[in-house]
């Protein structure tokens, strides 16, 4: 294990993010704002560190294996999260750095939980830091990687293999893939912000608000989220961008590339929709039938729900514990099956679903036909069984992952549907639970430090996906 890349490639994260520091600071001064004072000097801390690294760790000719890389994205989420903690521990959200270590966790893995109270108070460069931390989040972090690695002389698609962001090879070079998803995740987000502008939001929050809907991140930058702008257009731009960011980017890639179908041919994004389409379906009939609402103003909160649910952004547009327990587990189910594989949302993904879905028929066929041959076809192309494995392991380590963490926030002294909800929150970086605590109308705030800490890891176990921090655990991951 070389560890000397590794602590070289944080020290050039860290200075990005420092250099990210910069736009708070600019719009505390606009506003006479004393807070630039933090950023100033979490700046300077950060970039200082960030300049050690780089100095005490370089050298010419590096050579990082995926070991190396598994180690990077694991520790690259922590430091980021780390640092990017300071301005909410020294500025005039006055959390500890355990409040503030969770909330830029919660940025920074698109998660969305807030433990923040009075955010129209603050000052405006601490909630643009949020959503600039959930912004990086989203897909800056790969792009930043993918960018370094070839600096270094090191093929970056093998950091595809630790990260969420899984997707196919459709360029020559990873720093090709870079640039092209950086333009597309950027044009979608300033594409977002403009409708927003125009739909009546201020530019601060407009693009605030656009950077949380391509990221699927959720935050807002007004307590009563996006209920305080009570907007059928506002909402209506933001469910049609939060699906373009649950739908694969590279399948943008290829239509920029000349496959003008590719996203309705993908199966993944059909599938997608058609879930999307009956649980809101579904949702709709529910509030109708048992006359909490009338039909338009069911379908406008039914769409808004699901959307913003199973694409894990976490956006509240009004408390639907109180529509009734069906509307409630229309929202837990969505969390669970997530968006596409390869977007930035968080789940189990559709992708996987599918494929677990075409093992039981595989299963089912080969118990009624015991002598048949039978195999798993996704999109055309055979599944291979090591693919399917990877699926399995996957399933089973997200449902103990669920009933572990669960349990050990009941330890921290949580009630059942506050762990449990809280649990599936952080690990498909959903950000919003369920009951009075955690739920839409609540925040974490009053969590205890213990739960928040554990609510912490489970948002980074999440967002890379759970093996590429298990395989740390294994002792021979050491040994080589």
């Amino acid at each position: 294990m070389h560890f000397r890349p590794v602590f070289y490639v944080i020290g050039l994260l860290l200075l990005v993010l420092a250099a990210a520091m910069t736009a708070p600071i600019m719009i505390d001064l606009a506003d006479h704002s004393d807070d630039w004072q933090v950023f100033a000097s979490a700046q300077a801390a950060t970039a200082f560190i960030g300049l050690a690294l780089v100095f005490m760790n370089r050298r010419d000719g590096y050579r990082i294996t995926l070991r190396e890389t598994f180690l990077l994205t694991c520790l690259g989420w922590v430091f980021m999260a780390g640092f990017g903690a300071l301005p909410f521990v020294f500025s005039q959200a006055e959390m500890d750095f355990t409040g503030g270590f969770f909330e830029a966790m919660s940025a920074i893995t698109t998660t969305g939980s807030t433990a923040i109270t009075g955010i129209d108070a603050l000052p405006r460069g601490i909630i643009l830091w949020r959503f600039m931390l959930l912004w990086i989040g989203g897909i800056g972090f790969l792009i930043i990687a993918l960018a370094v690695f070839p600096l270094l002389q090191i093929s970056g698609m093998q950091i595809f293999k630790t990260q969420s962001f899984q997707i196919e090879k459709v360029m020559p070079s990873a720093s090709q893939m870079a640039a092209f998803i950086c333009l597309i995740y950027t044009a979608l987000t300033a594409l977002c912000g403009i409708f927003l502008y125009c739909a009546g939001m201020s530019p601060f929050d407009a693009l605030c608000h656009a950077m949380a809907a391509i990221s699927t991140g959720g935050i807002s930058t007004h307590d009563a989220a996006i209920a305080w702008f009570d907007s059928p257009l506002i909402e209506l731009i933001l469910v049609t961008f939060m699906i373009a960011g649950g739908i694969p980017f590279v399948l943008y890639l290829r239509v920029l590339r000349g496959d003008r179908k590719a996203i309705w041919h993908d199966s993944q994004v059909r599938t997608f929709l058609a879930i999307l389409g009956f649980l809101t379906v579904a949702c709709a009939i529910w509030l109708i039938s048992s006359e909490k609402m009338e039909a338009v103003a069911a379908i406008r909160s039914a769409l808004f729900l699901t959307v913003s649910y199973i694409t894990t952004t976490g956006f509240v547009n009004g408390d639907h514990s109180h529509w009734g327990h069906f509307s409630v587990g229309i929202a837990f189910l969505s969390i669970f099956v997530g968006s596409c594989s390869g977007s930035t949302a968080g789940g189990i993904k559709i992708f996987r679903l599918q494929i677990l879905f075409l093992m039981l028929k595989q299963q089912l066929s080969k118990l009624m036909t015991p002598h048949g041959v039978f195999q798993v076809h996704y999109n055309g192309k055979l599944v291979e069984p090591s693919v399917q494995a990877a699926v399995a392991g996957f399933f089973f380590v997200y449902i103990m992952s669920w009933l572990v963490i669960g349990v050990t926030l009941q330890l921290t002294g949580l009630d059942f549907e506050t762990a449990f909800s809280g649990a599936i929150s952080a690990l498909s970086n959903t950000g919003v639970g369920t009951g009075d605590l955690i739920g839409p109308s609540g925040n974490f705030a009053n969590l205890p430090a213990s739960s928040i800490w554990v609510m912490s890891f489970a948002m980074l176990f999440g967002r890379i996906e759970f093996l590429t921090l298990l395989v740390l655990f294994v002792p021979r991951f050491w040994r080589g």
